[in-house]
């Protein structure tokens, strides 16, 4: 079973800072990440890591 997604609320919370807030949102990694297809990554590798009953 993969985990639910993250709900996006747009709403500020105030004990908790934004990750776009900390970061350097121009970083060569930030910037690979949002090029990156992650829900096809995800389609491609979840069969190996489907959990059988017993484990």
């Amino acid at each position: 079973m993969r985990p639910r997604k993250g709900k996006v609320t747009g709403r500020d919370d105030m004990f908790r800072a934004r990750l776009d807030q900390i970061i350097d949102i121009h970083h060569a990694l930030v910037l690979r990440a949002q090029w990156t297809d992650w829900d096809r990554i995800d389609d491609d590798i979840a069969d190996a890591f489907v959990a059988t009953k017993g484990q």
